[in-house]
């Protein structure tokens, strides 16, 4: 009886693969701490350049706006020429965008370096985020879909802490930050270069944004969901430091951006804890959680209570993260194999115009009503149409576990 004999290759093939999934989990982190270094420097640079908080809110919507169409754009190219040939100009535009801040003096300079951080971070998410999906070494999409997530949100956290913590206490407060960026973006293009080519599977022409039939019930109830989460994340990224700077009367820039990681480290930690649970549940105990977070900070602003504002920035990352992961999750899963990159940057395109949109109506409530009460009214505008969701019954061609 002849010996049944192991294949020698089968262990490294796998090593490999899961090398290559956390180097781009990292790519994505790294890529998304950079465009949220600007977040505790916006006052510094207020003062530096003369420029009002909506001006601010529309230096985070110029990145937006070149964001969008380069997630439509990525998508469906990636998934025609490969996923490397879109990464590497990501990374490549990332550095050039970081430069840009570095060397800013004067507005232009700062719209000019969101700009470049938006295609970046469009050409690079959606994709990414399929990658990941693909590199699961299980085949977990599930799975993939948590890390993307923690991934895409301890940038977010990273980015503002970093930042405060090299602008508060190291020299070259506005240059020093992006940097050290630079500097991590180089490993993140090495994970990218290792990818495989990839064959070219369809020829790629521009489109109108599409989710397949299939999947427009889902997409239509998760995105709604994750919309409403990702404004909260908008808010916390423009004007909660300032909003912190003056509940505390202070100017420290740490604390600032300690704030906005607060938020962005519990919504991580909400992930890790919810992670395996059902995604239409995830949502449903996310946004009443996401609502009471956003009526505390409400009222912390009334109160000019720092203590209860922290509070409130805990239960709103809470509930943004629950409602991420479990929207996230559903899209994933119901995506088809051949559009992933597709599906999946169609949703970013609804989650950052939650994340660029509602901050420029808050940023015109400011100049009206002062920075104080425009954040209040609009926290609380959030938290109603969070429970106007809730009340929306999910449509479902599948049950998504």
């Amino acid at each position: 009886m002849p010996l049944e004999v192991q294949s020698p290759t089968r262990e490294p093939v796998r090593s490999e693969t899961r090398w290559k999934f956390w180097a781009c989990a990292y790519a994505l982190l790294i890529l998304l701490t950079g465009t949220n270094l600007p977040t505790p420097l916006y006052r510094g640079y207020q003062q530096q350049f003369g420029f009002s908080p909506l001006v601010t809110t529309l230096i985070f919507a110029a990145y937006v706006a070149a964001l969008i169409p380069s997630l439509l754009v990525a998508g469906p190219l990636s998934d025609a020429v490969g996923r490397r040939r879109v990464l590497l100009p990501a990374v490549a535009t990332a550095v050039l965008g970081s430069l840009t801040f570095a060397l800013a003096s004067g507005t232009a300079w700062l719209f000019a370096a969101r700009v470049l951080q938006g295609l970046s971070l469009g050409f690079a998410s959606g994709t990414l985020t399929a990658v990941l999906a693909e590199l699961e070494p299980t085949g977990n999409r599930r799975r993939a879909a948590l890390v993307s997530t923690v991934a895409s949100v301890g940038g977010l956290g990273l980015g503002p802490v970093l930042a405060g913590l090299l602008a508060e206490y190291a020299p070259a407060p506005h240059v020093l930050p992006f940097v050290v960026e630079i500097v991590l973006l180089a490993p993140a293009a090495v994970a990218i270069a290792s990818l495989p080519q990839g064959r070219t599977a369809t020829r790629w022409k521009p489109r109108r944004p599409q989710v397949p039939k299939a999947v427009r019930g889902v997409f239509a109830t998760s995105g709604a969901a994750s919309f409403l989460a990702f404004a909260v994340i908008g808010l916390f990224l423009t004007l909660i430091p300032t909003y912190v700077a003056e509940l505390s009367r202070g100017t420290n820039l740490l604390l600032s951006g300690a704030a906005v990681a607060l938020m962005l480290a519990s919504s991580a930690a909400a992930q890790l804890v919810g992670y395996g649970g059902r995604a239409r549940k995830l949502e449903l105990v996310g946004l009443p959680l996401l609502a009471a977070g956003l009526v505390l900070l409400a009222v912390a602003g009334g109160l000019r209570s720092l203590t209860l504002l922290l509070v409130a920035t805990v239960i709103a990352g809470i509930g943004q993260g629950l409602a991420f992961l479990g929207g996230l999750t559903a899209v994933s899963q119901a995506a088809p194999a051949n559009r992933q990159a597709e599906v999946l940057s169609s949703f970013y395109v609804l989650i950052y115009l939650g994340v660029g949109v509602p901050v420029i109506g808050v940023g015109v409530l400011a100049t009206w009503l002062g920075l104080l009460l425009a954040v209040q009214c609009s926290a609380v505008l959030i938290a109603l149409l969070c429970l106007l969701v809730l009340a929306i019954p999910a449509r479902r061609t599948e049950e998504i576990r």
